[in-house]
C-alpha cells in the first residue's frame, strides 16, 4: 500500500494512509535508520518498509506492505 512518511516540527514520525485516511505516529522501529525494516504505528499496524539510502528526505510517499497487527 502507498503510505506517505513525515516527520512534524516537533520531530515525530508520522505515517499517512490515503485509502484509509488514517494518520499515525510511530511508536517503534525496527531499523534506527528506518529503511528496510519495520515500524510500529500507535493503532498496532506493523508496516514493512522499503529499502532505500539513509539519508532519504521526507517527507516521501513509499510502498509499504502490512505485515501485522497487535
Amino acid at each position: 500500500m502507498k503510505v506517505m512518511m513525515r516527520r512534524n516540527a516537533a520531530g515525530v514520525l508520522s505515517v499517512y494512509v490515503p485509502k484509509k485516511d488514517l494518520e499515525e505516529p510511530v511508536v517503534a522501529q525496527e531499523k534506527p535508520d528506518l529503511w528496510g525494516g519495520t515500524v510500529t504505528l500507535a493503532n498496532g499496524w506493523l508496516l514493512s518498509l522499503p529499502e532505500m539510502a539513509v539519508d532519504t528526505r521526507l517527507p516521501i510517499t513509499v510502498e509499504a506492505r502490512k505485515v501485522g497487527s497487535d
